[in-house]
């Protein structure tokens, strides 16, 4: 399971903690808002439907930013727009801590997600070219798997701020503290140079990304379903990640068992990682999608509407963040094998925060419905909907395992390709 890392050259090893720790940042950054949800809302006597809209902001945002790094990334170099997501978002974040009222926070946070969507798919792609397409999906998958780890240091720094200063200054702390791993990242990846496909189709191609690329007939129809395919599996995860934190307080758990049980989803979730990214590469894509999607499906609606004992609860957080979060680690090998090098991040950052985007209405959508059915129901009906549109959205889209960087740009290039892919999205080799 290890041996793809064994055998991978320097550079690839470098590119691999450079993209594993840039997605721990980026997941902290996201996450620690869940955390501070009960802080915001005590402080600022927020209604739940005020501080889903601020939830809401950064993840909205993130569609246009991860488009627009995308189309950057195809021009100009991963490497370089992945440097400048990082710092973008980190200062948006800092000042995020010294917002003064609800809308001077809700606009940081909207600025923040800018920086948030360009990071994934610019990353993903740049692991993507630079592995063996044998171990691709294992690497990637190992990439993902940094969601863990940023979520854990989200839930632990939150914690133990929140502790030890008062509510009024503890969540403009956790905010600032995000400038220390950045600083972190940004030191990894002075090391980094793009990969040898981006270079090379670069030279070979005359066509420059643009906001116009992904509405081109070989490359639309492909984006579009993927992009419903992310829809539901970012819907349900953020439905659940968000605000689970809430319900936990809402049923009146204790603030150390509220923190053990996210600790053991987060651990899930790095189990789910590490046996989804083999299953990818031995299974196919789309089967291990199957596969996860129907578990998340299951654990995510049982976990909130079905009363729990701690042993239940702890075993069945274990589930949710190995079905849930796990499955995530097939996206960014899949996406990145269904377009050629010249196009890869802009269609990949369109796909991906498009979903992500719609999908992040669940945050404002369950804390608007729960006035009205309670919070708990809420999150299971808005779970339940967006895993069946992801199952729904898998039966249009192709497999592509084993397929090599080089295979893909010259497949993709064929005149009667381009014309099929024009006709049909459904491509099975």
């Amino acid at each position: 399971m290890f041996d793809w890392y064994k055998t991978s050259d320097r550079k690839q090893k470098r590119t691999f903690w450079a993209c594993y720790s840039g997605w721990a940042l980026d997941t902290y950054d996201v996450q620690i808002f869940s955390f501070l949800l009960p802080t915001l809302i005590a402080v600022w006597s927020l209604t739940k439907a005020e501080a889903g809209m601020i939830g809401t902001a950064a993840l909205f945002s993130s569609a246009l930013g991860g488009w627009i790094a995308g189309i950057l990334s195809d021009r100009f170099g991963r490497v370089k727009i992945l440097m400048f997501t990082i710092v973008w978002f980190t200062i948006f974040g800092v000042l995020a801590g010294f917002a003064q009222n609800t809308g001077q926070l809700l606009a940081a946070r909207a600025l923040q997600g800018l920086g948030f969507g360009g990071e994934w798919a610019v990353g993903a792609a740049l692991m993507a070219e630079v592995i063996n397409s044998k171990h691709r999906g294992k690497a990637l998958g190992y990439v993902q798997s940094g969601f863990a780890l940023g979520w854990a240091l989200a839930v632990i720094v939150a914690t133990v701020v929140v502790s030890y200063f008062p509510p009024e200054m503890a969540w403009r702390i956790v905010f600032w503290v995000g400038v220390i791993p950045a600083s972190c990242v940004l030191f990894l990846r002075r090391y980094l140079t793009d990969s040898e496909a981006f270079i090379a189709a670069a030279k070979k191609s005359t066509e420059k990304a643009s906001f116009s690329t992904v509405f081109k007939p070989q490359y639309f129809r492909l984006s579009f379903i993927s992009s419903l395919m992310i829809l539901g599996l970012q819907g349900g995860a953020y439905a659940m990640v968000i605000w689970v934190p809430s319900l936990m307080a809402e049923r009146g758990v204790a603030s150390g068992s509220m923190v053990s049980s996210i600790l053991i989803m987060a651990a899930g979730s790095m189990c789910g990682y590490i046996l989804t990214s083999d299953l990818a590469d031995r299974l196919g894509r789309r089967p291990t999608l199957f596969l996860m999607s129907i578990g998340s499906w299951i654990v995510t609606v049982s976990y909130v509407m079905f009363p729990l004992s701690a042993v239940l609860t702890s075993a069945l957080s274990f589930l949710v963040g190995f079905f849930m979060l796990g499955v995530f680690a097939v996206m960014g090998p899949y996406l990145s094998e269904l377009f050629p090098t010249k196009v890869r991040t802009t269609c990949m950052g369109f796909a991906y925060n498009l979903g992500k985007t719609l999908g992040a209405l669940a945050v404002a959508g369950v804390g608007i419905l729960s006035a009205y059915i309670g919070l708990a129901q809420a999150i299971g009906l808005f779970c339940f909907a967006a895993y069946a549109i992801t199952l729904c959205s898998l039966l249009l889209l192709p497999e592509t395992r084993g397929k090599s960087i080089e295979d893909i740009d010259t497949e993709m290039t064929k005149p009667d390709v381009v014309a099929n892919r024009a006709a049909s999205p459904i491509q099975h080799p």
